[in-house]
């Protein structure tokens, strides 16, 4: 019973990280790094949506007249599903892009949280070194993720057994999307990612509860496009207030 309490307990701490991290980022002290990973988000959702909307298009070209009164019911199926791809897969390519930039809002995130005075842009030699060491971590972060994905996409053509792929989906894209963000955090610390996925295995309910919240906020329109510097920053507020290894003493850090 302790248990289950206390894996609730995470679960919604992990939860509500995510709705302090939106009054978070718009410190005004923060501000500044934000805006590279807003415009890059919003740029890769115009992007999706755009070639969402020219591949329904000339879907719709492609049937013949006959069969024009199947259009009431593909259309909307066709959406719905090019939404959540793109959504989910734009997300993805978002964090990827962005990932250099989003160790230097995770810096001065963390900075903020601890009462400290962010510092200037980093030297044109610190970027590059960022920006090599993302690269790499991002490679390996899709190698990992290959290999959960595909026993989910067998999972789901299996009959029978495919009535458990939606939750399967949802638990994989929680996790993901945890690993992804909180590899921010912990890079700046000198962590590479076999130690954000130890981690996450021992507080597994704190990262499901994390990346849950943040399936929403990316699905949730206009709010989508922040999801990128608000996933960063309700990272950092985790691994300063759960995940490090020596966390502060006392009351959350701040109280939002």
């Amino acid at each position: 019973m302790k248990r289950a309490l206390a894996a609730g307990g995470d679960f919604l701490r992990g939860a509500r990280a995510v709705r302090r991290a939106m009054t978070i980022i718009r410190a005004p002290d923060l501000r500044r790094y934000v805006m590279v990973p807003l415009a890059l988000n919003v740029a890769c959702f115009a992007a999706g949506l755009y070639l969402l909307d020219q591949a329904i298009t000339e879907l719709m070209k492609q049937l013949p007249p006959w069969l024009d009164w199947l259009r009431f019911l593909t259309v909307p199926l066709v959406v719905l599903l090019g939404l959540v791809a793109v959504f989910f897969g734009f997300s993805i390519l978002a964090n990827v892009l962005a990932s250099p930039f989003n160790g230097t809002l995770s810096a001065a995130v963390e900075r903020h949280l601890r009462g400290e005075a962010t510092t200037g842009p980093a030297s044109l030699v610190e970027t590059a070194a960022e920006i090599l060491r993302s690269v790499y971590g991002e490679l390996r972060k899709l190698l990992y993720y290959a290999r959960w994905v595909v026993p989910a996409l067998v999972l789901s053509l299996v009959p029978v057994l495919n009535v458990l792929a939606a939750p399967v989906w949802l638990a994989l894209g929680a996790w993901m999307l945890a690993i992804e963000y909180l590899d921010g955090p912990y890079g700046n610390h000198g962590q590479a990612f076999p130690a954000v996925r130890t981690a996450l295995r021992r507080r597994r309910t704190l990262a499901l509860g994390y990346g849950g919240a943040m399936s929403i906020v990316t699905l949730v329109p206009v709010l989508n496009f922040v999801a990128v510097p608000i996933g960063v920053a309700a990272a950092t507020l985790l691994y300063v207030e759960e995940l490090a290894p020596h966390p502060p003493a006392g009351p959350p850090v701040v109280a939002t």
